[in-house]
């Protein structure tokens, strides 16, 4: 594929996204004052640590219980933006007394800060779509810079995803453009800010391995050589000090902390809810038949290291498990990228390997749905299916996250969000493809963008959901069983999720 040249409708390009860009900036400054999670402090807290010990301290301190458990690039990150809170307030950066510290300037420094990273989103997202027609390339800005999970999680919540999706996005756009040491770099550069984007490593091995390195025997081993020199430098310049410190078993331990459990405090919507509901089930028909069954335990505030969801019939889930089934759903995707090796599926390869983490992995997230959401947007703009799959898909991943945002005040920020978003969605979608034909031939019956019966059952399913554990359910049960909600969001949402996984899969194998 040929590299993409700068034309002289470039500047255009870059003042219309620049007012995309800030709009959506101006929605997050406006969102400062509202609710934000631990989060905030775990990464006020990294801040401290960065600034106040030395290298050697980092991965070893214990002075909150929210300890330092991302790679070393994100920790240099941190140890950067502690620079500038120290300026500010040298309180938020105090290792003691900046513990659980609240005050304004800490709060809105941590926000201005995931909102300046998020120029690396905006970055990503200009070179991923500089050759595609207007509005194909607006429609794509409108989905990831104004898309409401990245709102939700980043600017609500609280993390820095955004930054991080930059990185992803850019590898993409030059894997698309025939540049793989580039594109590899990038995403071994990713990899050492958060390790949970290796799921897709396997796929770019098997990309990098057949598309770059090839050309016969010698050059391949050459090319295989270089971009293997290229990784072990990245890894060396995040990894190196703390292997000169004698810490690298210590930073290992902490980005793997095994003993966390199958699931997160709120489920996340994989298949391991059904397992898991599924255990339950068997369970209390077993004790309703006089079995003595010990009830199983759940954990729906859980997150610590130590929080283990214990099974009552079902065998225990082991992290090598998980590692099975991600490597299993993850290799006929392997196996198409290998015999076609073509730019054209990398985008929908990755999204798919991430869709894999998400649904079959050890202690996933409900944030993690971005990782495939993200992507999937470059995705929707090239046919009328795309643009129906990622419709429901882009819906049912933002409601995933409600639960992350449970006090009254923001609950009509979510929905907002949500309804502005598909609105959104619906209109452009229906620009882009208001010329479909119906049909394979030549004169066909033109359709505006349609969804089917089934997807709109589906989605009249999520709002029945929502009043139901909204209002519904407060109003006939008070506060007994305040699990229910939770539990139906994440069984719903995961059917969705699941068939987006089927769907995603055939859209691979199938495609020419």
């Amino acid at each position: 594929m040929m590299e993409m040249q700068e034309s002289p409708r470039t500047p255009l390009v870059a003042a219309q996204l620049s007012w995309v860009f800030g709009i959506a900036t101006i929605v997050k400054l406006l969102l400062i004052p509202s609710y934000h999670s631990t989060d905030l402090e775990v990464h006020r807290h990294w801040l401290a640590i960065t600034h106040s010990l030395p290298l050697s301290q980092w991965y070893t301190d214990e002075t909150s219980e929210w300890t330092l458990d991302y790679p070393p690039f994100f920790a240099y990150l941190e140890r950067f933006l502690s620079m500038f809170a120290h300026l500010i307030d040298p309180q938020i950066v105090h290792l003691h007394h900046g513990l659980n510290y609240k005050a304004n300037s800490a709060i809105y420094f941590q926000r201005m800060s995931v909102i300046v990273s998020d120029l690396f989103l905006l970055y990503g997202v200009y070179r991923s779509t500089l050759a595609l027609a207007s509005l194909k390339r607006n429609l794509i800005w409108l989905l990831v810079i104004w898309s409401p999970g990245l709102l939700i999680v980043d600017h609500l919540h609280f993390q820095y995803n955004g930054f991080l999706f930059g990185w992803l996005l850019l590898s993409l756009s030059f894997l698309a453009q025939g540049r793989d040491v580039m594109g590899g770099f990038l995403f071994a550069v990713l990899l050492c800010f958060k390790h949970l984007f290796a799921v897709a490593a396997p796929v770019y091995f098997v990309y990098l391995l057949r598309h770059y390195c090839r050309g016969g025997l010698v050059r391949g081993f050459a090319r295989l050589s270089v971009m293997g020199a290229i990784v072990v430098a990245v890894f060396a310049a995040a990894y190196g000090p703390f292997v000169y410190h004698g810490q690298i078993q210590q930073v290992i331990r902490r980005m793997f902390p095994f003993g966390r459990g199958l699931c997160h405090a709120y489920w996340a919507p994989n298949f391991w809810v059904f397992y898991i509901m599924l255990d339950k089930g068997i369970a209390f028909l077993l004790r309703k038949f006089g079995f003595n069954i010990p009830a199983p335990v759940a954990s729906f505030t859980g997150g610590l290291v130590g929080d283990a969801s214990p099974f009552a019939i079902l065998p225990r889930v082991t992290p090598l498990t998980t590692f099975i089934m991600v490597l299993l759903a993850l290799s006929p995707c392997l196996f198409r990228t290998w015999k076609d090796p073509g730019p054209r599926l990398i985008v929908r390869s990755v999204a798919y390997a991430y869709t894999c983490g998400f649904l079959f992995g050890w202690h996933v997230h409900e944030k993690a749905s971005l990782h495939f959401s993200i992507p999937l947007a470059i995705v929707a703009v090239e046919s009328l299916e795309d643009a129906k799959h990622y419709f429901l898909l882009s819906i049912v991943s933002c409601y995933s996250l409600f639960p992350l945002l449970y006090e009254a005040q923001e609950y009509p920020i979510k929905v907002l969000l949500l309804l502005l978003h598909t609105i959104l969605m619906w209109f452009s979608f229906s620009a882009q493809y208001s010329g479909s034909l119906r049909g394979d031939k030549k004169g066909g019956e033109k359709q505006g963008f349609e969804v089917g019966w089934v997807t709109t059952s589906y989605l009249i399913g999520v709002v029945v959901v929502e009043i139901w554990g909204q209002f519904l359910h407060p109003y006939l049960f008070g506060d007994k069983l305040p699990f229910v909600p939770l539990m139906l969001i994440s069984m719903y949402c995961a059917i969705g999720i699941l068939y987006s996984w089927i769907w995603q899969l055939k859209s691979i194998l199938i495609s020419s």
